[in-house]
Protein backbone atom coordinates (compact mmCIF):
# COMPACT_ATOMS: atom_id res chain seq x y z
CA UNK A 1 0.00 0.00 0.00
CA UNK A 2 2.70 2.30 0.77
CA UNK A 3 4.68 1.93 -2.92
CA UNK A 4 0.35 2.36 -4.34
CA UNK A 5 0.49 5.95 -2.35
CA UNK A 6 3.85 7.08 -3.86
CA UNK A 7 2.65 6.08 -7.01
CA UNK A 8 -0.48 8.44 -7.14
CA UNK A 9 1.53 11.13 -5.49
CA UNK A 10 4.29 11.06 -8.68
CA UNK A 11 1.46 10.96 -11.03
CA UNK A 12 -0.28 14.03 -9.33
CA UNK A 13 2.38 15.99 -9.11
CA UNK A 14 3.50 15.22 -13.08
CA UNK A 15 0.00 16.71 -13.89
CA UNK A 16 0.23 19.74 -11.66
CA UNK A 17 3.59 20.81 -12.84
CA UNK A 18 2.54 22.13 -16.53
CA UNK A 19 -0.24 24.31 -14.38
CA UNK A 20 1.45 25.66 -11.90
CA UNK A 21 4.11 26.88 -15.08
CA UNK A 22 1.27 28.34 -16.89
CA UNK A 23 0.08 30.53 -13.92
CA UNK A 24 3.73 31.68 -12.77
CA UNK A 25 3.76 33.33 -16.61
CA UNK A 26 3.33 37.09 -16.70
CA UNK A 27 1.28 38.90 -18.99
CA UNK A 28 3.18 41.15 -21.41
CA UNK A 29 3.74 44.57 -20.84
CA UNK A 30 1.02 46.94 -22.83
CA UNK A 31 2.51 49.02 -25.26
CA UNK A 32 2.54 52.68 -25.75
CA UNK A 33 -0.73 54.35 -27.22
CA UNK A 34 0.56 54.99 -30.79
CA UNK A 35 -0.57 58.52 -31.98
CA UNK A 36 -3.76 59.16 -32.68
CA UNK A 37 -5.52 61.79 -34.95
CA UNK A 38 -7.64 63.59 -32.84
CA UNK A 39 -9.74 66.86 -32.79
CA UNK A 40 -10.22 69.79 -30.36
CA UNK A 41 -13.83 70.44 -29.34
CA UNK A 42 -14.66 73.71 -29.57
CA UNK A 43 -17.56 76.12 -30.55
CA UNK A 44 -18.04 76.07 -34.43
CA UNK A 45 -16.67 78.40 -36.52
CA UNK A 46 -18.34 81.48 -38.24
CA UNK A 47 -19.90 82.89 -34.89
CA UNK A 48 -22.88 81.99 -33.22
CA UNK A 49 -25.18 80.23 -35.35
CA UNK A 50 -28.84 78.51 -35.05
CA UNK A 51 -29.69 74.96 -36.43
CA UNK A 52 -33.43 74.01 -37.80
CA UNK A 53 -35.13 71.79 -39.87
CA UNK A 54 -36.80 73.49 -42.80
CA UNK A 55 -39.09 72.12 -45.89
CA UNK A 56 -38.22 72.47 -49.56
CA UNK A 57 -40.76 74.88 -51.53
CA UNK A 58 -41.40 75.25 -55.13
CA UNK A 59 -41.78 78.96 -55.40
CA UNK A 60 -44.37 77.99 -58.34
CA UNK A 61 -46.68 75.35 -57.35
CA UNK A 62 -50.27 74.77 -58.54
CA UNK A 63 -52.76 72.52 -57.22
CA UNK A 64 -55.29 71.97 -60.05
CA UNK A 65 -59.12 72.23 -59.14
CA UNK A 66 -61.88 71.53 -60.76
CA UNK A 67 -63.94 74.43 -61.44
CA UNK A 68 -67.36 72.51 -63.02
CA UNK A 69 -69.03 69.52 -61.85
CA UNK A 70 -68.61 66.47 -64.28
CA UNK A 71 -67.16 63.11 -64.32
CA UNK A 72 -63.44 62.23 -65.32
CA UNK A 73 -63.30 60.84 -68.82
CA UNK A 74 -59.60 61.91 -69.74
CA UNK A 75 -56.28 61.60 -67.63
CA UNK A 76 -53.22 62.44 -70.11
CA UNK A 77 -50.64 62.58 -67.51
CA UNK A 78 -49.14 60.42 -64.57
CA UNK A 79 -47.50 61.49 -61.38
CA UNK A 80 -43.76 61.68 -62.28
CA UNK A 81 -44.28 63.32 -65.82
CA UNK A 82 -42.90 66.44 -67.34
CA UNK A 83 -45.32 68.68 -68.93
CA UNK A 84 -45.37 71.85 -70.82
CA UNK A 85 -47.20 75.48 -70.07
CA UNK A 86 -50.52 75.04 -71.75
CA UNK A 87 -50.59 70.94 -72.07
CA UNK A 88 -53.78 69.01 -71.40
CA UNK A 89 -53.75 67.38 -68.11
CA UNK A 90 -57.46 65.91 -67.96
CA UNK A 91 -61.06 66.54 -69.16
CA UNK A 92 -64.23 66.83 -67.46
CA UNK A 93 -67.43 65.13 -68.96
CA UNK A 94 -68.49 68.40 -71.52
CA UNK A 95 -71.51 66.78 -72.06
CA UNK A 96 -74.30 69.20 -70.33
CA UNK A 97 -72.23 72.24 -71.20
CA UNK A 98 -72.49 71.46 -75.19
CA UNK A 99 -76.17 71.38 -74.55
CA UNK A 100 -75.57 74.89 -73.47
CA UNK A 101 -73.38 76.32 -75.71
CA UNK A 102 -75.90 75.17 -78.61
CA UNK A 103 -78.82 76.27 -77.02
CA UNK A 104 -77.20 79.90 -76.97
CA UNK A 105 -75.96 79.36 -80.33
CA UNK A 106 -79.50 78.79 -81.46
CA UNK A 107 -80.63 82.06 -79.39
CA UNK A 108 -77.87 83.84 -81.13
CA UNK A 109 -79.30 82.80 -84.42
CA UNK A 110 -82.72 83.91 -83.61
CA UNK A 111 -82.04 87.76 -82.00
CA UNK A 112 -79.55 88.01 -85.22
CA UNK A 113 -82.76 86.91 -87.47
CA UNK A 114 -85.21 89.46 -85.29
CA UNK A 115 -82.51 92.21 -85.68
CA UNK A 116 -82.52 91.90 -89.34
CA UNK A 117 -86.34 92.07 -89.73
CA UNK A 118 -86.57 95.18 -87.06
CA UNK A 119 -83.48 96.89 -89.26
CA UNK A 120 -86.34 96.36 -92.40
CA UNK A 121 -88.42 97.93 -90.79
CA UNK A 122 -86.52 101.31 -89.76
CA UNK A 123 -86.05 101.84 -93.26
CA UNK A 124 -89.49 101.37 -94.55
CA UNK A 125 -90.86 103.41 -91.56
CA UNK A 126 -88.34 105.92 -92.93
CA UNK A 127 -89.79 106.10 -96.27
CA UNK A 128 -93.20 106.31 -95.36
CA UNK A 129 -92.39 109.07 -92.75
CA UNK A 130 -90.95 111.16 -95.26
CA UNK A 131 -94.29 110.84 -97.68
CA UNK A 132 -96.01 111.74 -94.96
CA UNK A 133 -97.88 108.38 -94.58
CA UNK A 134 -97.16 107.70 -90.63
CA UNK A 135 -96.30 109.63 -87.96
CA UNK A 136 -93.26 110.54 -86.13
CA UNK A 137 -94.18 108.56 -83.53
CA UNK A 138 -94.66 105.24 -85.40
CA UNK A 139 -91.17 106.02 -87.02
CA UNK A 140 -89.85 106.22 -83.31
CA UNK A 141 -91.54 103.01 -82.17
CA UNK A 142 -89.63 100.90 -84.87
CA UNK A 143 -86.08 102.50 -84.37
CA UNK A 144 -87.10 101.28 -80.51
CA UNK A 145 -87.94 97.81 -81.68
CA UNK A 146 -84.63 98.12 -84.17
CA UNK A 147 -82.76 99.12 -81.26
CA UNK A 148 -83.69 96.51 -78.93
CA UNK A 149 -82.92 93.76 -81.23
CA UNK A 150 -79.67 94.78 -81.43
CA UNK A 151 -79.49 94.96 -77.84
CA UNK A 152 -80.74 91.16 -77.79
CA UNK A 153 -77.92 90.70 -80.25
CA UNK A 154 -75.19 91.10 -78.01
CA UNK A 155 -76.69 89.73 -74.92
CA UNK A 156 -77.34 86.61 -76.70
CA UNK A 157 -73.33 87.25 -78.16
CA UNK A 158 -72.57 87.94 -74.49
CA UNK A 159 -74.18 84.44 -73.28
CA UNK A 160 -72.33 82.55 -76.01
CA UNK A 161 -69.05 83.64 -75.22
CA UNK A 162 -69.90 82.40 -71.20
CA UNK A 163 -70.89 79.24 -72.30
CA UNK A 164 -67.92 78.99 -74.54
CA UNK A 165 -65.95 79.56 -71.42
CA UNK A 166 -67.61 77.46 -69.38
CA UNK A 167 -66.47 74.62 -71.90
CA UNK A 168 -63.30 75.77 -71.43
CA UNK A 169 -63.15 74.54 -68.27
CA UNK A 170 -63.88 71.18 -68.62
CA UNK A 171 -60.55 70.99 -70.53
CA UNK A 172 -57.72 71.26 -67.44
CA UNK A 173 -54.49 72.44 -68.77
CA UNK A 174 -50.68 73.38 -67.38
CA UNK A 175 -50.44 77.01 -65.67
CA UNK A 176 -46.83 76.52 -66.90
CA UNK A 177 -43.95 73.89 -67.94
CA UNK A 178 -42.34 71.81 -64.54
CA UNK A 179 -43.23 68.33 -63.35
CA UNK A 180 -46.54 66.45 -62.10
CA UNK A 181 -45.95 66.13 -58.14
CA UNK A 182 -49.17 64.31 -57.78
CA UNK A 183 -52.63 62.94 -59.61
CA UNK A 184 -55.49 62.71 -56.89
CA UNK A 185 -57.78 60.84 -59.56
CA UNK A 186 -58.88 58.62 -61.44
CA UNK A 187 -60.82 58.03 -64.65
CA UNK A 188 -64.14 58.01 -63.80
CA UNK A 189 -64.13 59.77 -60.71
CA UNK A 190 -66.56 62.42 -60.08
CA UNK A 191 -64.89 66.24 -60.01
CA UNK A 192 -66.83 68.85 -58.08
CA UNK A 193 -66.06 72.35 -57.81
CA UNK A 194 -63.02 73.29 -55.62
CA UNK A 195 -61.62 69.52 -55.74
CA UNK A 196 -57.84 68.87 -56.15
CA UNK A 197 -57.14 66.96 -59.30
CA UNK A 198 -53.41 67.42 -59.62
CA UNK A 199 -50.29 69.26 -58.57
CA UNK A 200 -47.96 70.78 -60.75
CA UNK A 201 -44.26 72.64 -59.56
CA UNK A 202 -41.75 74.09 -61.30
CA UNK A 203 -38.31 72.77 -60.40
CA UNK A 204 -36.01 76.25 -61.64
CA UNK A 205 -37.45 77.70 -58.86
CA UNK A 206 -36.76 76.37 -55.47
CA UNK A 207 -36.86 77.91 -51.32
CA UNK A 208 -36.75 76.81 -48.17
CA UNK A 209 -39.26 77.63 -45.62
CA UNK A 210 -38.53 77.22 -41.53
CA UNK A 211 -39.89 78.38 -38.47
CA UNK A 212 -37.72 80.62 -36.16
CA UNK A 213 -38.56 81.75 -32.40
CA UNK A 214 -39.73 84.88 -32.32
CA UNK A 215 -36.81 86.41 -29.67
CA UNK A 216 -34.37 85.22 -32.40
CA UNK A 217 -35.55 87.30 -35.23
CA UNK A 218 -33.30 90.24 -34.11
CA UNK A 219 -30.44 88.69 -33.94
CA UNK A 220 -30.97 87.20 -37.74
CA UNK A 221 -28.27 87.87 -40.11
CA UNK A 222 -30.03 88.06 -43.54
CA UNK A 223 -27.19 86.87 -45.77
CA UNK A 224 -24.62 84.21 -44.85
CA UNK A 225 -27.12 81.21 -44.30
CA UNK A 226 -26.38 77.67 -45.49
CA UNK A 227 -27.77 74.20 -45.97
CA UNK A 228 -27.67 70.84 -45.55
CA UNK A 229 -29.95 67.69 -47.17
CA UNK A 230 -27.37 64.96 -46.20
CA UNK A 231 -25.31 63.52 -49.07
CA UNK A 232 -25.13 66.12 -51.19
CA UNK A 233 -22.42 69.31 -50.64
CA UNK A 234 -23.96 71.83 -48.59
CA UNK A 235 -25.57 74.80 -49.87
CA UNK A 236 -23.93 78.09 -48.94
CA UNK A 237 -24.74 81.91 -49.37
CA UNK A 238 -28.11 81.76 -49.36
CA UNK A 239 -30.15 85.16 -48.56
CA UNK A 240 -33.09 85.34 -46.25
CA UNK A 241 -36.46 86.92 -46.86
CA UNK A 242 -38.42 87.02 -42.93
CA UNK A 243 -42.20 87.04 -43.40
CA UNK A 244 -43.53 90.38 -40.86
CA UNK A 245 -45.94 88.10 -39.13
CA UNK A 246 -45.63 85.55 -35.91
CA UNK A 247 -47.93 82.90 -35.52
CA UNK A 248 -49.36 83.32 -32.05
CA UNK A 249 -49.70 79.65 -31.35
CA UNK A 250 -46.26 78.64 -31.67
CA UNK A 251 -44.53 82.37 -31.55
CA UNK A 252 -42.73 81.74 -34.46
CA UNK A 253 -41.72 83.53 -37.64
CA UNK A 254 -41.55 82.04 -41.06
CA UNK A 255 -38.27 82.58 -42.76
CA UNK A 256 -37.46 81.45 -46.53
CA UNK A 257 -33.98 81.42 -48.38
CA UNK A 258 -34.65 81.33 -52.12
CA UNK A 259 -32.30 78.42 -53.95
CA UNK A 260 -30.34 78.94 -56.39
CA UNK A 261 -30.89 78.35 -59.89
CA UNK A 262 -29.24 74.88 -61.06
CA UNK A 263 -29.91 73.30 -57.43
CA UNK A 264 -30.46 69.33 -58.31
CA UNK A 265 -31.34 66.25 -55.57
CA UNK A 266 -33.89 68.57 -54.02
CA UNK A 267 -37.53 68.16 -54.50
CA UNK A 268 -40.89 70.43 -52.55
CA UNK A 269 -41.64 68.55 -49.29
CA UNK A 270 -38.26 67.15 -48.66
CA UNK A 271 -36.51 67.83 -45.43
CA UNK A 272 -33.14 69.86 -45.11
CA UNK A 273 -31.15 71.49 -42.10
CA UNK A 274 -31.20 75.23 -42.85
CA UNK A 275 -28.15 76.96 -40.42
CA UNK A 276 -28.95 80.23 -39.95
CA UNK A 277 -26.09 83.06 -38.70
CA UNK A 278 -26.16 84.94 -35.76
CA UNK A 279 -25.01 87.71 -34.32
CA UNK A 280 -22.88 88.67 -31.46
CA UNK A 281 -25.97 89.31 -29.06
CA UNK A 282 -26.98 85.92 -30.21
CA UNK A 283 -28.68 83.29 -27.49
CA UNK A 284 -25.98 81.91 -25.13
CA UNK A 285 -27.62 78.47 -26.23
CA UNK A 286 -26.91 79.00 -29.48
CA UNK A 287 -23.37 80.92 -28.56
CA UNK A 288 -22.50 77.42 -26.48
CA UNK A 289 -23.37 74.64 -28.67
CA UNK A 290 -20.12 72.34 -29.38
CA UNK A 291 -19.55 70.52 -32.39
CA UNK A 292 -17.68 66.97 -33.61
CA UNK A 293 -17.32 65.80 -36.47
CA UNK A 294 -19.56 62.67 -37.05
CA UNK A 295 -16.87 60.13 -37.73
CA UNK A 296 -15.35 60.38 -34.45
CA UNK A 297 -18.79 58.88 -32.85
CA UNK A 298 -19.19 55.75 -31.87
CA UNK A 299 -22.48 53.79 -31.19
CA UNK A 300 -22.86 50.20 -29.00
CA UNK A 301 -25.66 49.46 -28.59
CA UNK A 302 -27.64 51.84 -26.70
CA UNK A 303 -24.75 54.22 -25.74
CA UNK A 304 -23.44 56.88 -27.79
CA UNK A 305 -20.24 58.19 -27.16
CA UNK A 306 -16.62 59.02 -28.41
CA UNK A 307 -12.97 58.40 -27.35
CA UNK A 308 -11.45 61.43 -25.28
CA UNK A 309 -7.93 61.68 -25.71
CA UNK A 310 -6.35 62.37 -22.38
CA UNK A 311 -2.87 64.04 -21.32
CA UNK A 312 -1.35 60.50 -20.78
CA UNK A 313 -2.27 59.61 -24.41
CA UNK A 314 -4.86 57.22 -23.28
CA UNK A 315 -8.23 57.19 -25.45
CA UNK A 316 -11.27 56.44 -23.29
CA UNK A 317 -14.56 55.70 -24.08
CA UNK A 318 -17.07 58.44 -23.02
CA UNK A 319 -20.52 58.85 -23.83
CA UNK A 320 -22.55 61.80 -24.87
CA UNK A 321 -25.22 63.36 -26.26
CA UNK A 322 -26.23 64.37 -29.67
CA UNK A 323 -28.05 67.07 -31.03
CA UNK A 324 -28.63 68.13 -34.83
CA UNK A 325 -26.18 66.98 -37.66
CA UNK A 326 -25.01 69.83 -40.22
CA UNK A 327 -22.65 68.49 -42.97
CA UNK A 328 -19.91 66.92 -41.61
CA UNK A 329 -20.19 67.49 -38.21
CA UNK A 330 -23.31 66.95 -35.14
CA UNK A 331 -23.75 69.44 -32.39
CA UNK A 332 -22.80 67.42 -28.78
CA UNK A 333 -25.44 68.51 -26.35
CA UNK A 334 -23.60 67.11 -22.81
CA UNK A 335 -20.28 64.78 -22.27
CA UNK A 336 -17.88 67.19 -24.02
CA UNK A 337 -16.14 70.42 -22.69
CA UNK A 338 -14.51 72.89 -25.01
CA UNK A 339 -10.52 72.22 -25.33
CA UNK A 340 -11.00 68.36 -24.84
CA UNK A 341 -9.14 66.05 -27.68
CA UNK A 342 -11.42 63.73 -29.74
CA UNK A 343 -9.68 60.81 -31.48
CA UNK A 344 -11.09 61.08 -35.07
CA UNK A 345 -10.73 56.96 -35.94
CA UNK A 346 -12.85 55.21 -32.82
CA UNK A 347 -11.53 51.93 -34.55
CA UNK A 348 -8.05 52.62 -33.82
CA UNK A 349 -8.17 54.33 -30.78
CA UNK A 350 -10.46 51.17 -29.36
CA UNK A 351 -7.83 48.85 -30.87
CA UNK A 352 -5.30 50.78 -27.58
CA UNK A 353 -6.89 49.56 -24.89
Amino acid sequence: MPHVTRLFLSMALVWQTPMVLVHAQTPPASAAPSSLQTVTVGAPQGGPRFLTDATVEAVRDARIASQVPGRIVGLAVRAGDRVEAGQVLARIDPSVIQQQVAGSQAQLAQAQAQAVVARNEVRRAQQLFAKSYISQAALDQAEAQAKAADAQVRAMQAQVAATNAQAGLHVLKAPFAGWVAQVAVSLGDAAGPGQMLMQVYDPSALRITAQVPESLVPQLQRQGASADAGGTAPITGLSLDVLPAVDPATRTVTVRAPLPAGVSGLTPGQSIKLVLPLNGAAAPLSAQRLDVPRQAVVVRGELTGVYVVGADGQARLRQVRLGRTAGATVEVLSGLNTGERVALDPVAAAAQR
